[in-house]
Order: structure tokens, then sequence, then C-alpha cells
């Protein structure tokens, strides 16, 4: 994507990619179950709203993080679709996450390569902006797919059931972020750290996000998380966006 659509990682960063987490949590629930879709049939009209929003961002000028959020809801929607496919494949969960970490690992080194190798093409862009590649995507698929497969054992496998598991995960994904806090928002960022705090909040977004389908019933849930998320992005004072830098793609 282009710079002027990708956002910085600062406070609302993170508080926005939380709430999309939750909000995602729901919306792969709604279009498995709801629209009837199933996990795996929905996946192909989601790959195909990614590719047209990836599509249509190379041609627009103007500034704004809608192409990056609405990218990060379809992502999200389907790593909850992929995690659920590996229950209904009663694939064995605590292997699923090893493969699944192990994987990711792997993507992550390929990102960062290319992300150091942005850096040093361009010097004067602030650390905190994504290069949002084609294997930033993949590794954000990998990710929400992982943290959907964790959030899910820790749930029923664990049987801490949503609730409990959403205060378990949050808890770490709390102590992760006052630890971690220096290289998540300064500018020399920690790609690893980063990649770290996304899977946490994946987990416990899908704990959080089947606690409130299940007290509010899914389309109610889905609806007042997107609100929510919504909110957060439209509300909440943006930050200035760098500008004459151009990412790879």
């Amino acid at each position: 994507m282009q710079l002027r659509h990708v956002p910085k990682i600062d406070v609302k960063y993170w508080c926005a990619l939380i709430l999309a987490s939750v909000f995602g949590a729901n919306t792969g629930d709604f279009f498995a179950d709801v629209l009837n879709l199933g996990h795996l049939s929905g996946l192909p009209v989601l790959a195909a709203l990614f590719a047209l929003a990836v599509f249509i961002e190379k041609f627009d000028m103007t500034s704004h993080v809608i192409y990056f959020w609405f990218a990060i809801m379809v992502v999200r929607t389907a790593a909850t679709n992929l995690g659920d496919i590996s229950h209904d494949l009663r694939l064995n969960a605590p292997w699923v996450i090893a493969t699944l970490s192990v994987i990711l690992s792997a993507t992550i080194l390929i990102w960062q390569r290319i992300y150091l190798a942005n850096r040093k093409t361009n010097p004067g862009q602030s650390n905190r902006i994504l290069v949002t590649n084609t294997t930033y995507w993949f590794s954000m698929l990998l990710a929400g797919t992982l943290g959907t497969v964790i959030g899910d054992y820790f749930s029923f496998g664990l049987q801490l059931r949503p609730l409990k598991a959403a205060y378990v995960l949050g808890t770490v994904l709390l102590i992760a972020f006052v630890l971690l806090r220096k290289r998540l928002s300064r500018e020399n960022i920690n790609i690893f750290y980063y990649w770290l705090t996304v899977v946490l909040i994946r987990s416990a977004g899908t704990a959080a996000g089947d606690f409130l389908a299940f007290q509010l019933k899914l389309p109610l849930s889905t609806l007042l998380s997107g609100l929510a998320f919504i909110a957060v992005l439209m509300i909440w004072k943006p930050s200035s966006l760098p500008e004459s830098v151009v990412l790879s793609r």
C-alpha cells in the first residue's frame, strides 16, 4: 500500500487493532454462521474483497487509512474462519499452534529483510510506518489464524470459557504492553515484539469476541463491536502521515 494509506504505529493504532480483533472474531463467525457460508466457502469472497481493495488503493492519491483498516478487517475475518477450520478437522490445537508459530516466524524473517531494506532506501522514513507488502499481509493472516486457535484453545481446550480466557489473555497482553511499550511506539520499534503483540491481540480478541457473541447474540455483538471500531477510527484525531516516501510492495 502507499504510505499515505498506512497508519503510524502509535496508541491509536494499537487500540484500533484491539477493537478490530474483537470485531473480526465476530465477522468471521457472522460469515460462517449467519450468512451460512461455512468456514471454507466464504474465503474466496474475502479474498476477492481484499484484492479489490488493494487494486483500488493503487489509484487513490488522497491521504487516509481506510484501505488499510478495511484490509485488516478482511484478513482478520478470514483468519477467524481458517482457525475454525482446524477445529472442524479436529486437529490437535497445541500442534496447530506450534506449526503456525514456526511458519509465522519464518515469514516474519522475510518481511524483516524487506522492512530493513526499505529503511536503508528511505533513511528519512519513520520506523513506526509499516511496510505493507504481500509478506506483511500474509504474516497478518498467519498471526490472526494463530491468535484464533490460541484464543479458542484457552476458551474451550483448557475449559476456561470465553470470559475467563479473555481475562487471562487480556492480562498477558497488558503485561506485554507495559514491558514492551518502549519498543512498540518509539522510532526503533522491534519487529518481533510487534508481531508477538499482534498475536496476543488476536488471541484476547477471539476470546472477547466469543464472549460478546454468547452474551448478546452474534448479530448484535458484530454490530456493536463494529461500531466501536469505526468510532475509534473516526473520532480519535489521526496522527499526521509522512509524505514523499514510497514503500515497496
